[in-house]
């Protein structure tokens, strides 16, 4: 996966205190590996170590010892570094950058960016964003929920009534995290994290309201910005023909970025309050992970009255 420097620059100009100086030219540069490396050797012009698509940390001992050099082999420094295959470099702690930098930096097209972070800070937080950047991403239709702690994610088709369940679980005390797109991103190999679209969060469709506002309806209390994704919950109406699971011995799983995760079929028909079964469901989910298994322990008590196998 590659990100270009433009987008990290976008992305990262405001948490890492970060602006371009120079080298605009290559701002399309693809920072191909998340890894950061601190120049170090490579500022004396005698070792070519800097890594292809790797960002550049500059700190106090590079500047300090450029700043040493006579002007001649200062320039010679600056265009050897800045003829690597690097992605692009940048000096932290506000440090003051040095005239033949910006000039070599112009002339290979090397964007040339300034932090006010400390170095060793300023590396552990573009460590932290590059990770979020290299992410595996995925955008999904549906509703996120923070039930009882729980990330439920409600799936099925447009208008089976996935808003209207999750307005109910508002009314309850439960948090909305997005209505109609989630985004997901994976973090770790079984952690898959939910929020909402920037431009539609905490609004929610209604139909026969339109476009409501959960935050200003309802309080901070009822939203949240972001949730790990624990349960997706299927609805479908229902179908007589089909045969439903009736005693919850069968644990279905659905791959969100390759991270499994256990799955319910809620059958939805008049009559039946969507809310409180997914509230129940939720609260099973949780005794589950606490290995209390309420189908599995009534089906291994009948079995050891009747002398029967339990059905697994």
């Amino acid at each position: 996966m590659t990100i270009t420097v433009d987008r990290f620059l976008q992305t990262c100009a405001a948490p890492l205190g970060i602006r371009l100086l120079a080298g605009s030219a290559g701002l399309l540069r693809a920072i191909t590996d998340q890894r950061v490396q601190k120049t170090g050797l490579a500022m004396t012009g005698e070792v070519r170590s800097t890594h292809e698509g790797r960002v550049q940390v500059l700190g106090e001992t590079e500047v300090t010892y450029f700043d040493s050099q006579a002007g001649v082999r200062q320039a010679g420094i600056a265009d050897v570094f800045f003829s690597g295959p690097m992605a692009c470099a940048v000096v932290g702690g506000s440090l003051p950058v040095p005239a033949a930098f910006l000039e070599a930096a112009d002339r290979h097209g090397v964007p040339l960016l300034s932090s006010s972070l400390p170095t060793t800070e300023l590396i552990e937080e573009i460590l932290r964003h590059l990770g979020r950047l290299f992410a595996e991403t995925t955008t999904i239709h549906g509703v996120l929920m923070d039930v009882l702690g729980v990330g439920v994610v409600l799936l099925g088709r447009s208008g089976i009534g996935k808003s209207e369940c999750a307005l109910d679980l508002i009314l309850r005390g439960h948090r909305i995290v997005a209505d109609d797109v989630i985004h997901l991103e994976k973090r770790g190999p079984g952690t898959v994290l939910g929020s909402g679209s920037e431009l539609t969060r905490h609004h929610m469709e209604i139909r026969g309201l339109g476009i409501i506002n959960i935050r200003d309806l309802f309080g901070l209390s009822a939203i949240t910005d972001v949730k790990k994704v624990e349960v997706v919950i299927q609805i479908e109406e229902w179908d007589p023909e089909k045969e439903y699971d009736r005693l919850g011995l069968s644990d279905g799983r659905t791959l969100l970025l390759g991270v499994s995760l256990p799955t319910l079929l809620i059958p939805v028909s008049p009559g039946r309050n969507l809310a409180t079964i997914v509230e129940v469901a939720v609260r099973n989910h949780i005794l589950k992970t606490q290995g209390v298994h309420s189908a599995r322990d009534l089906v291994d008590r009948h079995a050891r009255r009747t002398g029967e196998p339990p059905p697994r």
